[in-house]
């Protein structure tokens, strides 16, 4: 007789195992033949509909008491609570958020065919993106890339009327005028260090991604200064670029499942066990170094 795997609780088994089960679990059910899966993934959707009806009760009735309201606040901190109410729709990320996971979710093939995405702006009905390699330019492909970000976009969420993407600065160039800093000693970086961008071209982000070979790293300014982390939340190793970072007390929220860690130290307040990892930094001439390998 075959044995029965047992159901881990969170007595013998933390939250991030838990995830990694559901993930494995949905993946598995992605590779059964088509009428197994169907059945297998309407089996998921009615037990999730029947734990959203319930919770939703909870929510409101707790709503409704100023007790019950306090104690909700503080139950959404918790990120195990904030996973479920998430999965159920009763906790939404800010918008600026989800259409970082938008655009997360379609870098992968913009990177494939030469080019890449960033979030720029947004507002209640606009998004506006910035686009780089083979996007920037009126090349047939560069059309459809630019259509599949907005596509992406307004699928997902159909408040978004419009989606903008904001013109690359050109570069400067004076015919017959060598730049001064042509003329000095080029920059010279160790080995394990890389060049990262220009000061200049973050200076106005509070949290920045830049990609180098296969290392993604998140640049945080805070305070006047520069921090940088391996770009990936210590709960899941999801990106973080997408997170929310509150200046007054220096708390970066990772967007998927809330998460909190102090953006100077990368310490993790939600789970004191999980850190982000940090990698030097430093500035030079105006341009940031990052070291990508030890």
């Amino acid at each position: 007789m075959a044995t029965i795997p047992s159901t881990p609780t969170l007595a013998n088994s933390d939250l991030d195992q838990l995830a990694e089960r559901v993930d494995r679990a949905t993946a598995e059910v992605r590779t059964l033949p088509a009428e197994s899966q169907a059945k297998a993934m309407a089996l998921k959707s009615a037990i999730e509909e029947f734990h959203k009806i319930g919770l939703t009760k909870i929510v409101r009735r707790m709503k409704e008491d100023p007790r019950g309201k306090e104690l909700l606040f503080e139950l959404v901190d918790d990120p195990s609570v904030h996973a479920l109410f998430s999965m159920h729709g009763l906790v939404r990320a800010d918008l600026r958020t989800r259409v970082s996971r938008v655009l997360h979710m379609v870098r992968p093939y913009m990177q494939s065919h030469g080019g890449d995405v960033e979030l720029v702006d947004v507002d209640e009905t606009t998004v506006v993106v910035k686009l780089a390699g083979s996007c920037n330019g009126c090349s047939l492909s560069a059309v459809t890339l630019r259509d599949t970000v907005e596509q992406a976009i307004k699928q997902h969420l159909p408040q978004i009327q419009s989606v903008e993407v904001a013109p690359n600065e050109p570069e400067k160039a004076t015919l017959g005028f060598v730049p001064l800093d042509s003329l000095t000693t080029p920059l010279k970086v160790e080995a394990g260090w890389a060049m990262g961008p220009l000061v200049s071209e973050v200076s106005g982000a509070e949290l920045a991604r830049w990609d180098h070979e296969s290392v993604s790293v998140l640049i945080v300014q805070y305070q006047g200064e520069f921090h940088a982390y391996r770009n990936e939340c210590a709960h899941l190793g999801m990106p973080l670029d997408g997170g929310r970072l509150d200046l007054e007390s220096g708390i970066l929220t990772c967007p998927w499942h809330g998460f909190r860690f102090d953006c100077a130290s990368g310490e993790c307040i939600t789970a004191p066990e999980a850190q982000l990892e940090a990698l030097p930094l430093r500035v030079e001439r105006g341009r940031i170094l990052v070291r990508t390998a030890k």
